[in-house]
């Protein structure tokens, strides 16, 4: 490919990523892997100066305007910063810095991995913020920030105009939070601190912005000119007195050497930290050789920005064992010899799946070669296969979960292969959060943190267990529990009554929605029924598959699944269908059942003949409307065909109920 080409191709391709990353959070490649394409772009335009564009994303902060937000064009450019990868790049800095305006003072921070805004203040007042953007033009996102309790609303001894730059961020803890609610919910994680808090600032709905708990660190005053500041730590200062939250440290250096070790030391303890920080960012301090020093189309010549690069080591893979996850899934991880790696001891990384395993190869014994993705979560990159014992074996996943002892249900077609244990204790927070959520069960009062409680207190092991509670074992629970013990025993009492629908849904099967929870709960009309039903049955009714059928075959089957059931009756939950029960249909029917059954037992089907409004006896006379017969039904069914009384098998009475009319 010719240098022009090259060129053409790579500017299409940074162009493609800035509009994942910053438009759309969702960056497909790390950030070293974009800086690099950046680097090597830069040098064949330095190498090629006939082929300058001014609209190459060389010459532009990476950002967009969305056409979701107004539009606010920043009277101070908001601008990037140049990279570098290595001291002797910083050095080529210096150089350029001393050449310029001679011996200077240099301010180190984080550079905290996060969305760059704008805080303007009118006489004290919040009155607007904004995104970067394209750093000439951003996004209106006031409503959004004034949702971030770091941002002070009004300024005390403020001047009459400020704007304030900074960096909004999502703490580590409350990212780990986030996505362990999303896990139990089982809804798409969010792939790191970054990305999450860009894309929680960029919601239309400031409330969704609100409770993901976002942070702020301000590191300029845009305007500054306009105060009778001298120096960027004169600055950093004031936004402290002000009430803006500022870098925990920001020491100031002259000797190289000083600001090296500076960059190392944070370095080392940024996996301890709270925040994500891709680098460390180094800024002449004085403001009259930052005037001096000025700017490129896209970069202040008076900063830089060093990128610490993705560490990777080489250690020994000792083991490799299996977490459930809170929605069954289970997880390889792998148990590795202690390596230090961005910060901290790294002992265990993660294998993602059965997948992952499969395309490296990986097996117990092996050299890998380890990473933190994203500077945060240690994983596996790469298997040193010359080193590989002569004794390793391919791993296999386990066939049964080694939590709970249930079989684990293998999709070829999926990499995640998950327990299909409906008590197992890895799972039975999501498992109660789904029984008793709004569209399952319905029960008030049993949101996550109630439910820990009450896991916590030993109180309950599954969901069956909850119509057990009583008030007196809730009490010692927490502060003014007598008001939430009374409610939430309420709430459970309530949800006895809800339609067999919801009561499908709630078991958690899998590939039972809502949708074919309501389809069989209509056409079986009891859950009896169901669970005796065979899969060609299910698979007869419209809008329910094989893999649907044989998902409930394999639920019931479960000892876990049949004291559940079996629980749940004697608690008095509801197993009718609503259809059927409103239908009413067998009222002023009066019903013998007489012989041995198969389909039901004789507890369930004479349960099920008062549920449809009709009556059971256990003698035949003229009254009676129907007999029921199993086998050797005896005297009953003799005397049924003297009186002329129409008898039906376990079968037949099963279809009667659930014609629409009897």
């Amino acid at each position: 490919m010719d240098p022009r080409e090259q060129i053409a191709a790579l500017r299409e391709a940074l162009r493609y990523h800035n509009e994942r990353y910053y438009d759309q959070d969702a960056p497909e490649i790390t950030d070293y892997e974009y800086d690099q394409m950046q680097r090597e772009l830069r040098a064949l335009e330095a190498a090629h100066p006939e082929y300058a564009d001014a609209a190459s994303p060389t010459q532009r902060v990476g950002g967009t305007a969305s056409d979701r937000f107004a539009k606010v064009a920043h009277a101070y450019p908001l601008e990037s910063l140049q990279d570098v990868f290595s001291f002797d790049e910083l050095d080529a800095f210096y150089d350029r810095v001393t050449a310029a305006v001679g011996q200077a003072a240099y301010v180190v921070e984080y550079k905290i991995d996060g969305l760059s805004v704008a805080l303007e203040y009118v006489d004290g007042v919040f009155v607007r913020g904004a995104t970067r953007g394209d750093g000439q033009i951003g996004e209106d996102v006031t409503d959004n920030l004034r949702t971030i309790r770091d941002i002070p609303q009004r300024l005390e001894n403020a001047p009459p105009h400020l704007i304030v730059r900074g960096e909004v961020y999502m703490k580590r803890s409350v990212f780990e939070a986030l996505n362990r609610a999303l896990e139990l919910r089982e809804k798409p994680l969010l792939a790191n601190p970054r990305n999450a808090a860009a894309g929680s600032l960029r919601q239309k709905d400031s409330a969704v912005t609100r409770e993901r708990q976002l942070s702020i660190f301000c590191f300029n005053i845009q305007n500054a000119d306009e105060l009778p500041l001298t120096s960027h730590t004169a600055s950093l200062d004031y936004l402290r007195q002000l009430g803006f939250p500022v870098s925990p440290r920001y020491p100031v250096y002259t000797d190289r050497a000083d600001v090296q070790r500076e960059i190392e030391r944070m370095g080392e303890e940024r996996g301890e930290l709270d925040f994500d920080i891709d680098g460390a960012v180094v800024k002449v301090d004085a403001f009259a050789q930052r005037e001096v020093l000025g700017s490129t189309a896209k970069f202040p010549r008076w900063a830089a920005a060093y990128k610490y690069p993705p560490e990777v080591k080489q250690t020994l893979l000792r083991d490799i064992v299996i977490s459930v996850g809170r929605t069954g899934v289970l997880t390889p991880n792998a148990v590795l010899e202690p390596v230090r790696l961005a910060g901290t001891t790294v002992s265990r990384a993660t294998l993602h799946n059965r997948d992952f395993i499969r395309q490296l190869d990986v097996r117990v014994g092996d050299t890998v070669r380890v990473r933190k993705a994203g500077e945060i979560i240690p994983e596996i990159i790469g298997v040193d296969k010359a080193q590989r014992p002569a004794d390793a074996v391919p791993y296999e996943m386990p066939r049964v979960c080694p939590v709970c002892g249930a079989p684990v249900f293998d999709d070829e077609e999926e990499a995640a292969i998950r327990c299909t244990g409906a008590a197992c204790p890895a799972q039975l927070l999501r498992n109660l959060m789904h029984f008793a959520s709004r569209d399952a069960m319905d029960i008030d009062g049993c949101g996550e943190g109630n439910l820990q409680k009450l896991i916590d207190a030993g109180l309950v092991r599954s969901a069956a267990d909850l119509y057990s509670l009583t008030v007196e074992q809730l009490l010692p629970l927490g502060k003014k529990v007598d008001t939430w013990a009374n409610n939430l025993i309420a709430g459970i009492e309530a949800s006895k009554g809800r339609d067999l629908s919801r009561l499908l849904f709630a078991f958690g099967i899998r590939h039972v929605g809502q949708k074919a929870g309501q389809v069989l709960s209509d056409h079986f009309g009891s859950l009896d029924a169901l669970l005796a039903a065979s899969v060609e049955e299910m698979t007869a009714i419209r809008d329910i598959g094989q893999t649907t059928a044989e998902s409930i075959a394999a639920w019931r089957a479960l000892e876990q699944s049949q004291r559940l059931v079996e629980q749940l009756r004697a608690a008095g939950v509801n197993f009718i269908g609503e259809k059927i029960a409103k239908s009413d249909r067998l009222a002023g029917k009066t019903i013998v059942v007489t012989g041995t059954l198969t389909l039901y037992t004789r507890k369930q089907i004479n349960d099920l003949i008062a549920s449809l409004g009709g009556k059971a006896t256990g003698s035949v006379s003229k009254k009676t409307s129907y007999v029921v017969a199993g086998e050797n039904a005896g005297s009953k069914l003799q005397k049924a065909a003297e009186l002329g009384i129409p008898v039906l098998t376990e079968q037949g009475f099963k279809d009667m109920i659930q014609q629409e009319e009897v």
